[in-house]
């Protein structure tokens, strides 16, 4: 079946849906409802501790909150655990007792020895205690440079301070590194990112730290640090804390070759034993009151209703270096403004639109650069409007060399590239696939972002890929070669096209390992999948893309719920968007890794595109709401033209203004 006739069915689907209300005794129950996950806890991120006013400069707390804090987990049913428990539970022994927490401390302040010490020992509460290097060091005449702060040298503990607690059954020190809490130049516009996590730029030479420079400077440090506490304590360290929570894969394996069994970042969410590469915490600052600590602490708990403006950085890119910083700063306040929690952030050029991706935002070995963009644009959005910033990046879709293969169709009357498709490279042939991945890694290197988005472009119809390196791939696999046999019996095309979607969703995960290995695990991912695999499961043959495969392979599946672009009418639009969203919901898990995303663009085929009125978008982001679905956003953002207008908007898609539609 072609996609034209796809497209009618789903049109006449929708008008045959009712359109329900699911009442709120009939929702999920929040996770504060129900018991904690096996083996999960929750860890606390404190810094300095004083009696009298908290310094906001060193992230503090007062001991009275402190204490109050403490008082409140353990009177609520929260449950202390040590950093040896936790690893205990990693190896297969004892599990971790319900609502478990982990306390930890981070710089190494002498507030530690003096304050919170005489509280653990009061509570009998373990905690993990992680200084930095460097400034536990500094001479006593010395004043600490606290990432450029001058500091008076008795705010931190001395190594002498460091051996009394070695022996102490409640404290486990682990390293927060030598001297890497600061941040380093990582672009040409001038951005100071944490030096652990970002390779250096050298604005005299416009060139940036080599893959091997980069890992000897960290190794270096992590030998210092690993040094030093084995020498001072008698034993090595095990817990490993990232400077400014900011994690990198290059240096995980710099650590875990020193011995390091865990690592602390600032990430969202409860942690699991299971795996110890990448610990979220829950930073506490700004010494809250115990309201404000209780709900932190039980929001925590909670997966925040995700929001997402997609947003193509060709809006964002101008000649006129002026014009492009105010283009920024239009961007950066509109995202502010709305309190949005995730920007799927364009990191290639497309400015002809046509979905070929012949140039990209960041250096690499194999496109022309339009502009060193990315990583500016993405750290802009992350410091400055608090949003987690996904690089959308294309699968297949690459101009690469005319030499390297490229996908084709076959037909009765011969094999070609199919004009009506996207043009993408064959995801059989060894040189896409390398090309590709060295991309991937090229913008791991040289950019800093929390997750990759990938594009609607890795699909495959019920024609392709007749290349050469497929067909020979197919008949590894046990398939004929010829694509025409494969298509006349259903039971060979319907195991081809459960092979090719595998095949897509596999190479999808290789990108991944790789953006991984460099930027951290802490790299979450997401894929676009049309509507009709998911309203139509056996639509996978045109599409090579299955709902379920995505559901267990990423950590959110983006369903275009783009009705006009799926050729529903107007006036079904809302019984098409319930029935989509019902179906999703209706599959175990899919509540907490789905979002849904609208177009606030209808694309016509006459070239005459319209934007959607906002008050259309509203009713939608409604629509989606009434039946269910808990996470959404939209495509594209037209923020030069303030399209969708948000005061419009702004009831229906913030749930930072408007909580209770959450």
């Amino acid at each position: 079946m072609v996609l034209a006739a796809a497209l009618a069915l789903g049109a006449a689907l929708a008008a045959a849906q009712p359109v329900e209300f699911v009442p709120p005794q009939q929702r999920p129950a929040q996770n504060s409802e129900k018991p904690w996950p096996k083996n999960h806890f929750l860890a606390l991120c404190y810094h300095e501790v004083e009696d009298d006013a908290a310094d906001e400069r060193y992230l503090s707390v007062r001991t009275s909150a402190l204490n109050e804090q403490i008082a409140w987990l353990r009177n609520n049913g929260y449950n202390p655990v040590s950093v040896q428990q936790i690893l205990e539970a990693h190896r297969g022994g004892r599990e971790l007792p319900e609502k478990a927490v982990l306390l930890s401390f981070d710089d190494g302040f002498s507030s530690f020895v003096n304050r919170v010490y005489p509280l653990l020992r009061a509570y009998d509460w373990p905690a993990l205690w992680a200084p930095v290097g460097k400034w536990v060091d500094t001479p006593a005449d010395e004043m600490v440079d606290f990432g450029g702060l001058p500091t008076e040298r008795e705010r931190f503990a001395d190594w002498q301070a460091v051996a009394e607690l070695k022996d102490s059954p409640l404290v486990e020190i682990g390293s927060h590194t030598w001297d890497m809490h600061f941040g380093v130049q990582a672009n040409p516009q001038g951005s100071r990112q944490p030096v652990a996590a970002s390779r250096f730029y050298d604005p005299a030479t416009g060139t940036y730290e080599s893959t091997e420079a980069f890992h000897q400077r960290i190794a270096a440090d992590v030998r210092r640090i690993t040094d030093k506490l084995t020498e001072v304590t008698g034993k090595a360290p095990v817990a490993w804390v990232w400077p400014y929570g900011a994690a990198s894969g290059t240096a995980l394996s710099v650590i875990r070759e020193h011995g390091y069994e865990m690592a602390f970042t600032l990430e969202p969410g409860l942690a699991s034993t299971e795996d110890l590469s990448s610990i979220p915490r829950l930073l506490i600052s700004g010494n809250p009151d115990i309201d404000d600590f209780a709900r932190q602490v039980t929001r925590f708990e909670e997966q925040p209703a995700v929001r997402v403006m997609h947003i193509d950085l060709d809006y964002v890119y101008d000649e006129d270096p002026g014009q492009q910083r105010r283009n920024i700063d239009t961007l950066i306040q509109r995202v502010h403004d709305m309190r949005i929690s995730h920007v799927f952030l364009q990191a290639y050029a497309d400015p002809e639109g046509d979905g070929t991706v012949r140039e990209l935002y960041f250096p690499n070995r194999w496109l022309p650069m339009r502009a060193d963009l990315f990583n500016f644009v993405s750290w802009q959005l992350r410091t400055r409007a608090d949003a987690r910033v996904y690089a959308w990046m294309p699968v297949l879709a690459f101009d690469l060399a005319p030499s390297i293969p490229r996908v084709q169709r076959w037909s009765a009357d011969g094999i070609h590239q199919d004009a009506e498709q996207y043009s993408r490279l064959s995801p059989w042939s060894p040189v896409a696939r390398r090309q590709i991945t060295e991309i991937y890694q090229d913008l791991a290197q040289r950019a800093s972002f929390q997750g990759i988005l990938f594009h609607d472009d890795a699909l495959l119809s019920d024609f392709e890929d007749a290349g050469d390196d497929a067909l020979a791939a197919y008949e590894a696999a046990g398939f004929p070669r010829d694509i025409g046999e494969i298509r006349d019996s259903p039971e060979q095309l319907q195991a081809w096209s459960r092979y090719k979607s595998r095949y897509l969703t596999d190479f999808t995960l290789e990108l991944t390992e790789a953006v991984r290995a460099i930027r951290g695990p802490q790299i979450s991912t997401a894929r676009n999948i049309y509507a009709m695999p998911l309203l139509e499961p056996g639509s996978e043959e045109w599409f090579a893309q299955n709902f379920e495969d995505f559901l267990q392979a990423y950590d959110w599946t983006a369903v275009m719920a783009m009705p006009l672009m799926e050729g529903i009418p107007e006036q079904h639009s809302k019984r098409w968007l319930d029935r989509l969203v019902r179906t999703a919901l209706a599959h175990p898990g899919a509540r907490d890794r789905v979002l849904f995303e609208l177009q606030a663009m209808d694309w016509r085929k006459d070239g005459n595109h319209r934007q959607i009125p906002p008050r259309q978008l509203l009713d939608w982001m409604y629509q989606l709401q009434i039946s269910g679905a808990r996470h959404f956003g939209y495509y594209p953002d037209d923020f030069p033209a303030n399209h969708p207008d948000l005061k419009t908007i702004r009831p229906g898609f913030s749930s930072y203004w408007y909580p209770d539609h959450d």
